[in-house]
């Protein structure tokens, strides 16, 4: 998937209230993990580069799990107890980030434009704490671009291409 140049991340944004700017944040990272995920070689979903690490495609699919945790907040509904299985195939996994990346988007743009409210959730070992619903949203947000940037080296070990996350890269220079 190709997609046009975005402003960069740090680019000051000229939104006003906490729910645009996160849209705007939100559109612009999931576009760059959908290209990372585009260049995973689907052949090789099964990769994995240790033993305690994830597979590429369980990996993949933390990132519909982290926007499935995000909606559950946005609706004020309970986490549950283990999460729902993962995708074993790789474009189970691509559409299952496509689907909940829609459906969160859409529900973010319902929500008050100051994301008001709490959520519950771990914040260490067997303990539980308060996020503001603001808070809880950006958390999973950098947590999808924490594990995007594994995939990427995932794609590199696997014999794909690295696209352009941040800036160049060996495979999709800029010059």
């Amino acid at each position: 998937m190709t997609t046009p140049m975005q402003p960069a991340a740090n680019a000051v944004s000229k939104k006003s209230d906490a729910r645009s700017r996160f849209l705007e944040t939100f559109r612009r990272e999931c576009a760059t993990t959908r290209k990372v995920l585009d260049a995973f070689p689907a052949d090789k979903a099964d990769f994995q580069p240790h033993d305690r690490s994830n597979s590429a495609v369980r990996l993949a699919g933390t990132f519909a799990l982290e926007g499935m945790l995000a909606l559950k907040a946005l609706r004020g509904e309970p986490f549950g107890s283990s999460p729902p299985p993962f995708p074993t195939q790789w474009a189970d996994a691509v559409r299952a980030f496509d689907d909940v990346r829609r459906e969160l988007e859409a529900e973010v743009e319902k929500a008050s434009p100051h994301l008001e409210g709490t959520v519950k959730f771990p914040t260490g070992p067997k303990q539980m704490g308060d996020y503001s619903l603001e808070d809880f949203l950006w958390f999973m947000l950098h947590d999808q671009i924490h594990h995007r940037g594994q995939l990427s080296v995932y794609v590199r070990m696997a014999g794909g291409k690295v696209p352009s996350i941040y800036g160049p890269s060996a495979d999709e220079p800029w010059r």
